[in-house]
């Protein structure tokens, strides 16, 4: 070891202190980084797990192989293991309406590509011979055309050529250019209904329908699936291995691997671990920086003597180098323990919560990836060698003379620290002292406040974020009457009646209702419509008639009529065949009106409180005034019954709620050619509503439904949004308290050692006779200088920071909630600042007082 690294050890064992709180920031820059990339790799886990559950594990796909080429494929070194299924062929969709999807594509699987290949009914059964197929819903969503369980399909199955070419599912229509040239017919029943399945393309011409493969009659044309042991090595292996067939990679999987194609994605995972790493970056260069400043500033002297007997730039940069790499052997490897530990702490916490709201059978574990340890511990050596490396340079190109003298640590004319008669009036002679060594170090000072700002901003932001989203979360538990809702379009009331009399048994139910809605229009003369909405739907005349949308909600009669009790109506006038209606017509004071708990910010669409009105069903947004049928309604101070959660959307697009209710038993009344149900469907209360929705399921799979369906646990989508709130809670409270921590080992270890470099200095100020009292209070006025310049710019920029979180809240659709400025973080934030500044002066100066006077008189700091 060279005299110049001895001399490096030696100052890092006198000031101890200094040493101990800089590899304490180091562990906490090392810790962070750790635990950061480390969650972001058993996150990244976590959903390739959960993409593979839901999509199938397999990496790349070879499309239209023969068995011996699949047969291949399973004696490769690099293949874990291999799928296939047989490629039946085409058949024309009749009345498709997307032109780009005019076929219906065969699928033959195995009891091998049924387990390996995951598959999501949403009514029905698997097939269990060759006889009967599974169809993807997307057939119905996009391409229009309906093939409802119980069906019988008569197929012409064929290939799709152009010339002698024969085309796959990876090759998209070709309008003109190609043929679909029949093979042989065959007939298929309809026993299910499954979302699309994850290995369809979008690009591909064909809808995806699965039957069980025959036996007898093989296919020679098959999908192989591969899954290889490295997955890192698909692209190459794809390449190499396909020849001249087409291939396609599991994007759904690979992409949470970082190996996908799709750009945008890996842009956006990189972009924010990059912006997460930056942000600890700069807090910890923050504490190292200052920490080597300083520990220069207190060598200056001995850099100096150094520098005249013959050392060198280098060797004296080489010798601040050599303490910034002491500090990182010590702290990075606590660090990288103590992330570990940490990040294994906080995924044992959220562990449960990440199930319930996204892969519930794939737990979230610790996933600790050797290599990117190693990238966070370079991350963190390169953070220190540049915090190390600045104040380096600074020193070894400052003059002998200089750094012997010290005469470059303050230089500054008398005009720039003047303090003007009222301030010294109001500060007295301590309070002044403090004022003119704030202002005459302005930048050893801005790094500290600097710090506290960067603390302020992020812990009142994340404040208000968190804020912001239990404000979204408890909106919608306001929207939400009903805890499992069942909607359906096409199946009859019969059915759906005879299973609402079973649903309502499920354990746990206590209170049950059914309904349905349609869309009609009301012929409106503007002159009947209160003042604040004529204003706000335009320049109508007074004589002129406005159609205005309205939704019909068909209610349970007993749901009905007990709304008509509590509203204090009698019953004999709003029920039977020519009965009165009533209805909700209101518009919101402002667009943040909420249902329930702010009724009172809901105007009257109406003048009147009951009127008569021309009504007509409405067909593609348009009135068939020619069907109307003239109606008498009342309207009432209420809130009606939630609809089911499809309708929400369509609702959305009015400025005001128009709704009037029926009770059921006159729906047929208002049935009409041009008048049909939007939706209809069952809604109820339950104990518990997870157990009770299982059972509804397992019931309703039972009775053997084959119309289409969506059961909704509206209970199980408010604990997500509650589940999605405590994640970020733990996070971004994680987040906080570590860069907090680093922002306070930075203020102390600058205050602490700045107090040390001017021991000289306030041992001069008590040996004049300043009392420990009038020292105290002098150290106090300093304490409040710093909180204040940091409060001063910290919280206006915090409260500009919520701000702009709550803007782009609202941008990103939750435009329910209101801005809360965010007073009790300030506080907070107020209160910790001066708290730590008076903390950590309270320590320094405890050591100055301890001292004698004339011995720190005497010390010239080497």
């Amino acid at each position: 070891m060279n005299i110049f690294n001895k001399v490096t050890l030696q100052g890092m064992k006198k000031s101890r202190t200094r040493t101990i709180v800089t590899v304490i920031g180091v562990v906490l820059s090392a810790a962070m980084i750790t635990a950061v990339v480390t969650f972001g790799v058993s996150l990244l886990n976590y959903l390739a797990n959960g993409a593979a559950q839901k999509y199938g594990g397999w990496h790349v796909e070879f499309l239209d192989v023969d068995s011996s080429f699949a047969q291949e494929r399973t004696l490769d070194n690099g293949v874990a293991n291999t799928t296939t299924f047989e490629n039946i062929g085409y058949a024309k969709l009749d009345g498709g309406k997307n032109p780009n999807k005019p076929y219906l594509f065969i699928a033959g699987f195995s009891e091998e590509a049924f387990d390996t290949l995951p598959i999501t009914l949403i009514s029905g059964r698997l097939p269990k011979n060759s006889g009967e197929i599974l169809v993807s819903m997307s057939v119905e969503a996009n391409g229009g055309v309906k093939f409802p369980v119980g069906d019988t399909l008569s197929l012409a199955v064929g290939s799709r050529m152009e010339g002698n070419k024969n085309l796959g599912q990876h090759d998209p229509y070709i309008s003109g250019k190609e043929t679909l040239m029949p093979k042989s017919k065959r007939t298929y029943r309809v026993v299910g209904i499954c979302q699309r399945p994850g290995f369809e393309e979008y690009s591909a011409p064909g809808y995806t329908l699965i039957t069980k493969a025959d036996a007898q009659d093989k296919a020679d044309s098959l999908s192989l699936f591969v899954t290889l042991k490295n997955p890192r090595g698909v692209h190459d292996y794809a390449s190499s291995t396909a020849v001249s067939h087409s291939y396609v990679f599991n994007d759904n999987v690979l992409r949470f691997m970082g190996l996908s194609e799709d750009n945008v994605f890996n842009m956006f995972l990189y972009s924010v671990g990059g912006i997460l790493v930056a942000l600890i970056m700069i807090g910890s260069i923050f504490l190292i920086y200052n920490a080597f400043n300083m520990s220069l500033n207190e060598r200056t002297h001995q850099f100096g003597i150094l520098s005249s007997v013959g050392a060198t730039a280098g060797q004296l940069r080489n010798s601040v180098l050599f303490e910034g790499l002491c500090i990182g052997a010590v702290g990075i490897p606590i660090g990288v323990i103590v992330g570990i530990g940490s990040i294994r702490l906080v995924i044992s916490v959220v562990a449960k919560n990440f199930g319930n709201v996204m892969y519930s059978n794939v737990p979230l574990t610790l996933t600790v990836s050797i290599p990117v340890i190693v990238v966070a511990a370079a991350v963190s050596m390169v953070t220190i060698l540049i915090s190390a490396y600045i104040p380096a340079r600074k020193a070894a190109s400052t003059p002998v003379m200089e750094s012997i003298r010290q005469t470059n640590e303050v230089k500054i004319d008398s005009k720039a620290v003047k303090t003007s008669k009222l301030a010294q009036r109001i500060y007295g002679l301590e309070g002044t002292l403090a004022l003119k060594n704030f202002k005459r170090n302005k930048k050893r000072y801005r790094s500290i406040v600097l710090s506290l700002v960067l603390s302020v901003v992020l812990f009142i932001s994340t404040s208000a974020f968190v804020t912001d989203l239990k404000q979204a979360s408890e909106r919608v538990v306001v929207f939400t009457t009903y805890d499992i809702g069942l909607d359906t379009q096409d199946m009859d009331d019969s059915k759906m009646l005879q299973l609402y009399d079973k649903l309502k048994t499920a354990d746990g139910v206590y209170e049950s209702s059914y309904q349905a809605l349609m869309k009609y229009s009301c012929a409106v003369k503007a002159s009947d419509l209160s003042d604040y909405c004529w204003k706000y739907l335009g320049s109508h005349t007074l004589d002129e008639t406005v159609n205005l949308p309205m939704d019909i909600q068909f209610l349970d009669d007993s749901a009905y009529l007990n709304i008509i009790k509590g509203l204090g109506l009698p019953a004999e006038e709003y029920t039977g065949q020519n009965a009165k209606m009533i209805a909700v017509a209101k518009m919101p004071s402002h667009m943040k009106a909420n249902r329930q708990h702010e009724v009172d910010e809901f105007i009257d669409m109406f003048k009147s409180s009951s009127m008569n009105f021309t009504i007509a069903p409405e067909t593609n947004g348009k009135p068939k005034m020619e069907q109307g049928q003239n109606v008498s309604i009342k309207f009432v101070n209420t809130v009606p019954p939630d609809t089911l959660p499809i309708l929400e959307n369509s609702e959305s697009n009015n400025p005001f709620v128009f709704n009037v209710m029926v009770p059921y038993s006159l729906k047929e009344k208002f049935e009409t050619p041009d008048a049909h149900v939007a939706i209809k469907g069952l809604t109820f209360r339950s104990k518990n509503p997870t157990q009770s929705a299982a059972k509804m399921e397992a019931m309703i799979k039972g009775a053997g439904i084959t119309s289409k369906y969506t059961l909704y646990n509206m209970h199980k989508m408010l604990d997500d949004s509650r589940n999605y709130i405590f994640i970020i809670n733990v996070f971004a409270y994680t987040f906080i308290i570590m860069i907090s921590l680093i922002a306070v080992a930075n203020v102390f270890n600058t205050i602490s050692t700045n107090i040390k470099l001017r021991r000289r200095e306030l041992a001069m100020l008590r040996s004049v006779g300043m009392s420990d009292r009038d020292f105290q209070k002098m150290m106090n006025f300093e304490c409040a200088f710093y909180g204040m310049r940091a409060l001063l710019f910290g919280l206006p920029i915090a409260a500009i920071s919520s701000w702009l979180i709550y803007k782009g809240m609202v941008a990103g659709g939750s435009d329910n909630i209101d801005f809360v400025f965010p007073w009790s973080s300030m506080a907070i934030s107020v209160f910790s600042v001066f708290l730590v500044v008076f903390i950590t002066m309270l320590h320094a100066i405890k050591k100055i007082k301890r001292e004698n006077i004339i011995d720190a008189l005497r010390d010239d700091m080497t």
